[in-house]
């Protein structure tokens, strides 16, 4: 029996998410036109002998959380659970403390994934790699090449190329280190809790020594990447599979394209019902798009690609919409222009408005480039990267909004560039 473990933080993470994230969990935020964790639940519903999900977070539970789990539940007949931690306890803390429930039913081995990553996520491929490769106690993290100069942003690991083992392991080097990268995607038998435990007891006698000065000093916040992964690389216990499919971290609002990109393109092989396609009467579709069965779209309109269409939304006549996600009961009147773009929940662009962002995309030219995370200001300017709309914006007719940031609730009278409109 296997389960897997889905890591979502909470509200005080996900600030570089906001103003979407005041919406919506950011683990619930469409992408490609589901939550971003059913991706996650869905690549676990195909694996052989999975029987429960436990999501580990500390989000207050809330009704949009609870209809999501109960929804999965339905849809992929297995049992997803919510643990609440009492404060932010890292990512190895977390699964620590939640150990007597993810072993229980005692599993022969679990996935621990992040919810804030986008790949195709090869777990069956991961299994059968464990059984080839170490003792049965081993570990597997799941790597991927990057280029050298952003390596440094992620962790880092050396590998015996033979054996395919972890000799060192270093998170964000501030030299370089290695090409290989860790994907936030693992695969761990009961025998990690040994290992968390030993450096859960060396963080209580730390504090027996140290005065504790703040809340942040708690023995349980124990992160798997700093305070594992270092120690256990070089000792046969851990070793990294490589995947040669997509993935890619979705930190900032602005990399929700570019994953939408991604999973629709996948969509060719695992779920081709969910693109549109061009028919008579209909829009024209241009390449790969999902539009909701709900949503009201006007037939002169031209759509993609890597184009989402949430439900209720509806597109007037001679609209263009490209690289964009347009959420919930959206309403884009005839003629406007939306580019590289997130139109929140409820918004109206107004006729013959334009809206338009700057993409924030790896180098195309470097297969091995991943997306940068961008800081929202360089050199006391605002970065230029798409332009997010919160939800009730109203943006009038004949405006150009470009490379902008709204917050909810605004209703615009004017063109805006390169701001944050609070």
């Amino acid at each position: 029996m296997l389960k897997a473990v889905i890591l979502i933080g909470g509200a005080q993470k996900g600030t570089r998410f906001r103003p979407l994230s005041f919406e919506v969990p950011k683990p619930l935020f469409p992408i490609a036109g589901v939550p971003m964790l059913q991706h996650h639940i869905e690549a676990c519903a195909k694996v052989p002998n999975l029987k429960e999900i436990l999501l580990i977070g500390f989000y207050q539970p809330n009704e949009e959380l609870t209809r999501f789990m109960f929804n999965a539940q339905h849809e992929f007949k297995i049992s997803v659970r919510y643990l609440q931690e009492y404060a932010a306890l890292g990512t190895g803390g977390g699964i620590y403390h939640f150990r007597d429930q993810i072993v229980s039913g005692n599993p022969e081995a679990f996935f621990v994934m992040n919810a804030d990553v986008c790949a195709a996520f090869p777990l069956t491929e991961m299994l059968s790699f464990q059984k080839e490769h170490g003792e049965p106690s081993s570990f597997v993290i799941l790597g991927t090449t990057s280029n050298r100069q952003q390596s440094m942003n992620y962790g880092c690991i050396v590998e015996n190329e033979k054996t395919n083992e972890v000799l060192h392991y270093v998170e964000k080097p501030s030299t370089f280190v290695s090409d290989i990268i860790n994907c936030g995607i693992y695969l761990f038998n009961a025998h990690i809790f040994q290992h968390i435990g030993t450096v859960f007891q060396k963080n209580q006698q730390d504090m027996l020594l140290d005065e504790p000065t703040n809340g942040w000093h708690r023995a349980e916040t124990i992160r798997l990447e700093q305070d594992i992964f270092t120690t256990l690389a070089g000792q046969g216990k851990l070793y990294v599979y490589k995947t040669l499919s997509f993935w890619s971290q979705i930190k900032s609002a602005g990399s929700t394209i570019y994953a939408s990109r991604l999973y629709l393109n996948q969509y060719h092989t695992t779920h081709p019902e969910r693109l549109a396609a061009s028919t008579e009467g209909g829009a024209k579709i241009k390449g790969n798009v999902y539009i909701h069965p709900t949503a009201n779209i006007d037939p002169t309109a031209v759509l993609g690609p890597n184009v989402s269409v949430g439900p209720g939304v509806t597109i007037g006549a001679g609209v263009r919409v490209r690289e964009s996600i347009i959420l919930h009961g959206a309403t884009l009147q005839d003629h406007c222009c939306v580019l590289n773009s997130i139109v929140g929940w409820g918004s109206t662009i107004g006729k013959w408005s334009r809206v338009e962002g700057t993409p924030s995309d790896p180098n195309p030219n470097d297969p091995y480039a991943k997306i940068d995370s961008e800081t929202l200001f360089r050199e006391g300017k605002l970065t230029p990267s798409i332009t997010i709309l919160g939800c009730n914006v109203t943006i009038p007719c004949e405006v150009i909004i470009l490379n902008s940031i709204v917050l909810p609730h605004k209703d615009l009278n004017r063109s805006f560039k390169n701001q944050i409109i609070l």
